[in-house]
């Protein structure tokens, strides 16, 4: 039985690199600075649960798929190691397991990868009002065959490369829907619940109208990892 780890995540301002001033600037302009600042401390903790969990696991021979990730061996590594000194807790979390033994395997097909962070650059660098509604129209209309397809190839990736009787680590965005599409013999652990991390994310734009369903929300996404 092969056994797949899912750790579905949120992304850091740190992960965005180019974009990340373009989610602060709305993320305060709709919430305002408190509530904003009070998302980041939740996402912090977050990723501080998951930090705690994963140091209480023997990962040496695990492998990891990471969202986005495009390269492996010593471009993967890069990779890696620039994010965590970018301060991505992503890949300040990832590196830590590879330094203990863990391998990071290539999970994504850069073709894809590099057509959604373009559609959104377009969208997140248009100036005028009409420039955004058409940059927004052309991502809305590739955006839901872009995730299929991603999600499609980081299956078929984690069929292709995890063994039998080996141990695979997913870090993948909440949205995705990668577990319909693996195969039946892999064992999925949910290190935290997909739909609760997305239900978060959803609420985050209704905070006012919905303060303490979010705010138990967040309650969950910091506490102890328990499976």
């Amino acid at each position: 039985m092969r056994t797949l780890y899912y750790v579905p995540i949120i992304h850091t301002s740190a992960d965005l690199g180019s974009l990340s001033e373009e989610v602060k600037k709305r993320g305060l302009a709709s919430l305002g600075e408190e509530i904003w600042k009070e998302h980041q401390k939740t996402v912090e903790g977050f990723w501080q649960a998951l930090i705690d969990f994963f140091e209480g696991i023997n990962v040496k021979g695990m492998k990891i798929y990471q969202d986005g990730m495009v390269g492996e061996d010593e471009v993967g590594k890069l990779i890696i190691e620039s994010g965590a000194l970018a301060g991505s807790k992503n890949h300040e979390l990832v590196l830590k397991l590879m330094r203990r033994g863990a391998a990071l395997v290539k999970t994504e097909d850069y073709k894809l990868v590099k057509e959604e962070r373009d559609r959104l650059l377009s969208l997140t660098e248009a100036k005028s009002l009409i420039q955004k509604l058409i940059a927004f129209l052309k991502y809305k209309m590739v955006k839901n065959r872009l995730l299929k397809q991603r999600d499609e190839y980081i299956a078929g990736r984690i069929d292709e490369t995890l063994g039998q009787d080996e141990k695979g680590i997913l870090f993948i965005g909440a949205y995705h829907d990668i577990q319909k599409k693996l195969p039946k013999d892999i064992q999925i652990r949910q290190v935290k619940d997909v739909q609760k991390v997305r239900e978060y994310q959803n609420l985050l734009p209704f905070y006012y109208k919905k303060k303490n369903q979010f705010e138990e929300s967040g309650k969950y996404l910091i506490s102890k990892v328990v499976i």
